[in-house]
């Protein structure tokens, strides 16, 4: 498996890689990526995005979304691994890109926003630096209208690569 930064030639394997992602799991990436323009948006060139593939196919992808205003100096995590690829470590190695892509960016901070029922989503964010900081009761609604809490998760990207830098690791990630 390959984890890079998305390439405008992608779009066909990274449209089929959407189709396959259940609904209720796209909610999560908040674009409409079903639509022309936002898909045209994720390939374009920049920093920020990556995708995992196996034998030609996109099997999860990330994007780190860069806030405005106030909070330029933050970034959000967006994931998503194909279900039939979960359970692999994809989406850990694709969350550690993100913390790498967010120091390229110039990023102080990242979060990730998790359905707070998500314990193994959790542990892994939790695993690579992340930790809650806020709780949002009932923020979510899912497709049946039932009412969700919603937990954000930060990690001091420049902190943490600082001790990395520090350790000599740093260098090792990249």
């Amino acid at each position: 498996m390959e984890i890079r930064p998305i390439e405008a030639g992608d779009s066909p394997a990274l449209s089929a890689f959407f189709e396959r992602i259940p609904e209720s799991d796209r909610t999560f990436l908040k674009e409409d990526v079903g639509d022309p323009r936002v898909l045209a948006d994720w390939v374009a060139p920049g920093a920020g995005r990556v995708i995992a593939v196996e034998e030609g196919d996109v099997v999860g992808a990330v994007a780190v979304m860069r806030l405005v205003g106030w909070s330029s100096h933050v970034g959000e995590v967006r994931l998503v691994v194909d279900p039939d690829h979960r359970g692999r470590g994809i989406g850990r190695r694709l969350a550690r890109q993100a913390v790498l892509e967010a120091v390229d960016m110039g990023l102080k901070k990242l979060v990730v926003e998790v359905i707070s029922d998500q314990a193994p989503l959790i542990a892994m964010f939790r695993g690579l630096g992340f930790e809650p900081e806020a709780l949002l009761t009932d923020h979510v609604r899912d497709r049946s209208g039932q009412t969700r809490d919603l937990i954000v998760l930060a990690n001091s990207v420049e902190e943490q690569f600082a001790g990395l830098s520090a350790a000599g690791v740093a260098d090792q990630l990249q």
